[in-house]
């Protein structure tokens, strides 16, 4: 992955910043897991809430070590076995042995064990298991396990995948996702990818003066087809460091889609550049809530009104839920000081919904008009606007860099909504 381009007059530039890398998720794999205590049963199956283990098929049985044995002898072995046992440290490499003989030699095997002892881990691990963890263990640490072994030593770190959806239409979700991923190309000088996926009304080829003969409606089309070169050759240019993937915003056809029907494109997009950023539309199907569970981070833009604060909660608490390990969505407050119209304090906004506000941006009609008239993103029409600096902020925030993003510390008495007490 490269990391520097050179300017457009051909001269070197400074080494880009370090940003955090996207989170790598585990291929599509079986995973088979015996287990002779409930509790180790439902540490398992928790597991598979990590957005990492989105494509894992994961069942659990009963039994431990001789369930596994019996069970392998007229069943074929699946990618990864998890194996429970309470047996003592000289007789679990005996057990182990009986399992290897109705394994198939691809087959990788976790042990879950009660004793904490050094010389055991290292027999083990020298037999050929993958790995052995001690309980009590938490979900992450299995996950982090599974991950370490389908991921790979060495491999390529992939890119940050950052989604930006807005609570209420017309609250400026794509207005801000172009401009913070403008911020970090240029601040942070990192390639950034902008995927406009609201194919029938997006906005970042209007945003950013392009109108691409193709894009990602064409490697959707494509299906499993797709590949790194296709995406090259579909990728637009908008300035140094920043590549778009615009939408057609055609209506000669529904723009309908499968659950999973992103998540190719998304991943290759990642292989490739540090950066991408999602501009995601306002709707709510089965694609979106997938893509959600899946990106590493996501940011909510609202207007600081009721009907935004509504909508703000329903999706906070969604994602909530979708990603149960992750941290909350965060929030971004747009439009701020609209004239004669009554708003909620941006500390009150986010302690309602429980999500932590980044970045507050003040209403300023003849600036952004003329940024979206001119196709142009607002560092380019005022250089010294501290809209820019909120945008830096942002953008510094989901890159890992930064956790403030120059939000304000909420109140510790928060008055909400009637109508949002019964969820809190």
């Amino acid at each position: 992955m490269s990391f520097l381009t050179p300017n457009q007059d051909g001269k070197p530039e400074e080494p880009a910043a370090e940003i955090a890398s996207g989170a790598r998720l585990v291929p599509r794999i079986t995973i088979q897991a015996f287990c002779e205590n409930s509790q180790t049963a439902q540490l398992v199956e928790s597991a598979v809430y990590d957005r990492r283990m989105s494509k894992v098929a994961l069942t659990t049985h009963n039994g431990g070590l001789d369930g596994a044995i019996e069970t392998y002898r007229s069943n074929p072995t699946p990618n990864l076995i998890i194996i429970e046992t309470t047996l003592p440290p000289d007789a679990i490499p005996g057990a182990l042995e009986r399992l290897a003989e109705v394994c198939d030699a691809s087959t990788r095997v976790i042990v879950l064990g009660h004793v904490n002892d050094v010389l055991l881990y290292r027999d083990l691990i020298r037999s050929g298991i993958s790995e052995y963890l001690v309980l009590p263990a938490t979900a992450q640490l299995l996950v982090n396990a599974i991950t370490d072994l389908f991921a790979g030593e060495g491999a390529a770190p992939i890119g940050r995948s950052i989604g930006f959806i807005s609570a209420k239409g017309g609250a400026g979700g794509s207005t801000l996702a172009h401009n913070v991923a403008w911020a970090i190309a240029m601040g942070l000088r990192q390639d950034t990818l902008i995927l406009d996926m609201d194919l029938g009304f997006g906005t970042a080829g209007l945003n950013f003066n392009q109108d691409p003969p193709h894009g990602l409606a064409d490697a959707l089309l494509a299906n499993q087809k797709v590949d790194q070169t296709m995406l090259d050759r579909l990728m637009s240019k908008a300035a140094n460091h920043v590549n778009l993937l615009t939408a057609p915003a055609t209506l000669d056809r529904t723009w309908d889609f499968e659950e999973r029907d992103f998540e190719q494109i998304i991943e290759i997009c990642q292989r490739s550049v540090p950066v991408v950023i999602l501009d995601l539309p306002h709707c709510w199907n089965g694609w979106l809530r997938h893509t959600l569970a899946t990106i590493d981070e996501v940011v909510i833009v609202a207007e600081p009104d009721l009907a935004n604060l509504r909508n703000a909660k329903n999706l906070s608490d969604a994602i909530r839920a979708l990603r149960p390990s992750e941290r909350p969505a965060s929030l971004v407050i747009n439009k701020q000081g609209l004239p004669r119209r009554p708003e909620i304090a941006a500390g009150e906004f986010a302690s309602s919904i429980d999500c932590q506000l980044v970045g507050q941006i003040g209403f300023d009609a003849q600036l952004f008009g003329t940024a979206a008239n001119n196709g142009q993103m607002i560092a380019e029409i005022s250089a010294n606007h501290k809209a820019n600096e909120v945008y830096r902020s942002i953008g510094m925030h989901v890159t890992g860099r930064q956790g403030n993003g120059g939000a304000v510390k909420p109140p510790s008495l928060i008055r909400m909504p009637s109508f949002l007490k019964k969820r809190a």
